[in-house]
């Protein structure tokens, strides 16, 4: 099969790999219909993510129709049609059973390498490196699903096409667990750091669970238009002198009741801190630039929620913790438990209270993938989200 392979820093290459196979009872696998490209991934483009091999291959956001089924598995059958979470959960351990999917006890076996950095491990992921499992991701023709009995998530209603659901395996979910962090009450005020597809999903989820107002901050035109037109209130950080102080003037000296950080550890911004970040991070000396996780933690209100869905990979510096603690605000954070999600997010997909198809703007061949990496990463084309066809012919 051809499927998209990591090889390096800003290298990637369409290779012929062996077909997958039923390894476990409880594995699927998966024709995969439709893939996307997701701002996580451009982590591992850039080389910020460790523990990537070369022939590595890449994609968490996939679905597709079922080819064949292990003797575990007796909720699918060849020929549905599914959506495939990115965390992989067993669906047994004490997490799974509490509905905490992406810190499943069991689906990473490379546990200790996460342990490692960050004393316990989350669950294993798809196509995000071998400190997640090593698992192969989906930007391919076909994906081996692993606990395929609690994973995969059936899409039966025919009248949906592949882009309407698609989002179903990450950032509509991403975003709505973000929105829902905030414990959003009917008069308050959010801002979202970030309007790429999972602050986009982040606008549109805080306004489904009750928010009277939602300001959204970024740089990219495209962007602060997709913003916009979903209801929010758009702050272009390059044309204003502080975020903070635009902020508090927008919400009469308080600061809104919630924030939302869905940029995460390649954020971009203004002034020295900004320029401090990159530097250390080019060095190896810092993993994660913060310089949104600050601005939230110093822009919310007193009592208030910073909510952060986007990824952060290991060490931060200079936090504003003294902010944070005096102000008595209330962290919410980690990967999205997908599967708690679907069927109330299908029924708001299925009820047309959200089109999930508005935040793509590009859709090519796996043969063009590589090209879009790079379109995606240098935020060039008006590039919002791509969204890929494994079995497409490259004109």
């Amino acid at each position: 099969m051809k499927a998209l392979c990591w090889n390096g820093k800003k290298n990637v290459k369409v290779e012929t790999v062996p077909d997958p196979h039923i390894i476990n009872p409880r594995d699927a696998v998966i024709r995969v219909t439709r893939t996307a490209i997701c701002g996580s991934d451009l982590h591992l483009y850039n080389g910020f993510v460790p523990t990537m091999h070369s022939g590595d291959i890449l994609g968490h956001e996939f679905m597709g129709e079922v080819v064949e089924v292990g003797n575990g598995v007796k909720n699918l059958k060849v020929g549905d049609r599914v959506i495939v979470p990115f965390p992989i959960a067993c669906g047994n351990c004490y997490f799974c059973k509490n509905e905490m999917y992406s810190v499943c006890d069991n689906s990473n076996p490379n546990a200790w390498l996460a342990e490692k950095m960050n004393g316990f491990s989350p669950a294993g992921l798809f196509g995000y490196s071998h400190m997640y499992g090593g698992y192969a991701g989906g930007q391919s023709q076909f994906a081996r699903v692993p606990f395929a009995d609690i994973g995969p998530f059936k899409i039966e209603d025919r009248s949906l096409s592949d882009e309407q659901v698609l989002f179903l395996t990450d950032i509509f979910p991403t975003g709505y667990m973000a929105a829902e962090n905030c414990d959003i009450e009917p008069e308050n005020t959010v801002a979202v750091w970030g309007c790429g597809p999972v602050g986009w999903f982040a606008i549109k989820s805080a306004f489904l669970l009750g928010a009277k107002r939602v300001i959204a901050i970024d740089r990219f035109p495209e962007r602060l238009m997709l913003a916009q037109r979903a209801g929010a209130e758009p702050i272009n950080y390059d044309k204003v002198d502080d975020v903070i102080e635009t902020l508090k003037e927008m919400t009469g000296g308080i600061g809104p009741d919630a924030c939302i950080d869905a940029v995460g550890m390649e954020a971009h911004g203004t002034g020295p801190m900004a320029a401090y970040d990159k530097v250390k991070q080019m060095m190896r000396i810092e993993m994660d630039r913060p310089i949104v996780l600050r601005q939230a933690l110093q822009a919310c209100r007193k009592g208030g929620t910073v909510s952060i869905p986007g990824v952060y990979a290991g060490f931060v510096d200079r936090m504003p913790m003294g902010s944070a603690f005096n102000k008595g605000l209330t962290l919410k954070m980690g990967q999205t438990h997908v599967h708690k999600y679907l069927p109330k997010l299908f029924d708001h997909i299925r009820n047309g209270d959200i089109d999930c198809r508005e935040v793509i703007s590009h859709r090519l061949t796996l043969e063009h993938a590589p090209k879009g990496y790079e379109v995606f990463s240098n935020k060039e084309q008006n590039c919002t989200k791509i969204v890929l066809d494994p079995w497409a012919e490259a004109a």
